[in-house]
């Protein structure tokens, strides 16, 4: 007993210090992330050039971030079947892995050039069925964007199998840092372009070109690591590639369903008016630079764990990881929320109002913002059971609870859209209505595999939600109070309220958690003595 202890105590404070790097890494990332769209929203703010970009933009991010991305299908499964493949970290894979490699790699060479094809061939065609409310000159400059960007397509699924490989190895940091080279390939192209560009072309082929670049510098790793890409076509005769292929194919069903989910929102976007799409767009960006992290940060290592411990069916260690890792997300996102309801204008203000960017497209994406806020707590949950049942080899499930969700998806749209005139905010409360479903579905229908410990989950996040009231309270107050007896001028302004205003939200949420014995707060606290006392 006391061996098993110690070796979860050993796996906890990994996972914790996996999560740190990779907390940091992916923050680096994220605010480079921000500085490009701090240059795009400058050079093109949000109108009918950035809406074009953006529109074409959705179909290849379904393969390079949707499906190729960490957490994403093509990573998930490598992770899921690799992992219980290779024997030794510390040694080269043998030549069943290497083979099971070849013949996956293979294969989804061979799905996303013919994809590419297609794309290539018929943009105009595509992108009239996405945004068949848009005009005939937006249709037609979004055409040109998705041919320029047609190679994303293809290297999204490549890169998705080197992160699951990555990570399998405890290669953290690569995976995560690999998305700034993109970031910054956009941000210098677009300061030697964007001036003279009134097209947005120089955008498409930035993009394009930070792709392949993200593409160039994993390979190195992988071919230390031993891996060799021989082309194999026995897809029939491998029975773990057949796993793979059972476990990918309704996960990519899954996630192509989420891309439709964007789909539905373009068409009854591309009805309320010009720079909406680019507003969304600019709120879920930041709505993920602190979920993203948060997210990416516990569940990228602790996804290999469930995978291993549902291999020996300790489900006890899978109860016990689940809540804490949802626990402590949970415990991240309550402040994360009241930032946004609070001090969401000023912090949009602060990104992006400049240049061609006004006033005018900082109060769409913060309407956007508002109401995609409270899909959070659901995001993390369901993000978080996912990896569950595809430790489980079971991404059929979540399939089907995401393809269930269309039909509510494009009548919530309809009904606040069309019917309700909320606008712009319509649609990404839309979104967190059908987060919410989903994450209940899926919480309910796990059930089937293993019993997870719930009531001691949510009396936690009951806690958490009486101090986080409390704290949205007196964050309020503040912010009111902060406006009316501080005078500044400028930027700085904005930054010093958001500063002030969001450590006071702190310096009572996490008093009143501790206070009220929420369970995750007082583990925190003492990890944090520790740390101090050393």
């Amino acid at each position: 007993m006391a061996e098993t202890v110690s070796g979860n105590n050993d796996k906890t404070n990994s996972v914790l210090r996996a999560a740190w790097l990779i907390a940091v890494v992916t923050i680096v990332s994220k605010l480079i992330g921000f500085i490009r769209d701090i240059v795009i929203a400058n050079y093109y703010g949000a109108n009918m050039v950035s809406d074009a970009y953006y529109y074409a933009y959705q179909i290849p991010a379904l393969s390079l971030i949707l499906l190729g991305g960490v957490g994403g299908p093509f990573h998930s499964a490598t992770v899921a079947i690799f992992s219980k493949l290779i024997p030794s970290l510390k040694e080269k894979p043998p030549e069943s892995v290497n083979k099971l490699y070849s013949t996956f790699m293979t294969g989804t060479i061979i799905l996303f050039l013919l994809l590419s094809v297609l794309m290539y061939i018929f943009p105009r065609q595509i992108m009239s069925i996405i945004i068949s409310g848009g005009s005939a000159e937006m249709i037609n400059l979004s055409a040109v964007h998705l041919q320029i960007m047609t190679p994303l397509l293809l290297i999204g699924g490549i890169v998705g199998i080197y992160y699951g490989i990555l990570i399998i190895y405890k290669q953290f940091m690569l995976p995560n840092l690999s998305p700034i080279i993109m970031s910054i390939a956009i941000i210098a192209i677009c300061v030697i372009a964007a001036p003279d560009d009134s097209k947005g072309l120089a955008l498409a082929w930035a993009t394009t070109v930070g792709a392949i670049l993200q593409l160039i510098i994993q390979y190195p790793n992988i071919r230390r690591l031993g891996f060799r890409l021989k082309p194999n076509f026995e897809f029939t005769n491998n029975p773990y590639f057949k796993e793979i292929c059972e476990l990918l194919f309704p996960a990519v069903l899954s996630s192509t369903v989420g891309q439709i989910h964007i789909y539905v929102d373009m068409f009854f976007t591309s009805q309320i008016s010009e720079g909406a799409w680019t507003a969304i767009g600019y709120a879920n960006r930041v709505f993920q630079f602190p979920v993203g992290i948060l997210v990416t940060a516990f569940l990228v290592p602790l996804f290999p764990i469930f995978a291993r411990l549902v291999a020996d069916k300790d489900y006890e260690g899978i109860r016990t990881y689940f809540n804490k890792g949802v626990g402590v997300l949970f415990f991240a996102a309550i402040p994360i929320i009241i930032g946004i309801l609070v001090l969401g204008l000023d912090a949009v203000r602060v990104v992006f109002e400049r240049g061609a960017f006004d006033a005018a497209a900082t109060f769409m994406v913060t309407e956007a913002l508002w109401f995609l806020s409270v899909s959070i707590i659901p995001y993390v949950f369901r993000d978080s059971i996912t990896r569950v049942y595809y430790s489980f080899n079971d991404s059929s499930t979540p399939f089907l609870v995401a393809f269930s969700s269309i039909i509510l998806k494009f009548f919530l749209n309809w009904m606040l859209i069309t019917k309700l005139h909320f606008g712009i905010g319509g649609i990404t409360l839309s979104t967190s209505l059908v987060t919410l479903f989903n994450a209940l579905v899926l919480g309910i229908l796990i059930s089937r595999k293993i019993k997870l410990d719930y009531k001691s989950l949510f009396i936690n996040l009951i806690k958490m939600c009486v101090a986080g009231f409390a704290a949205l309270a007196i964050t309020f107050v503040c912010a009111i109070l902060f406006d009316r007896y501080v005078y500044i001028s400028g930027i700085m302004y904005e930054i010093i309220k958001i500063i002030v205003v969001f450590s006071s939200c702190l310096l009572v949420y996490v008093p009143l958690n501790l206070l009220l014995k929420m369970e995750y707060a007082g583990e925190l606290a003492n990890r944090l003595k520790a740390k101090l006392r050393k």
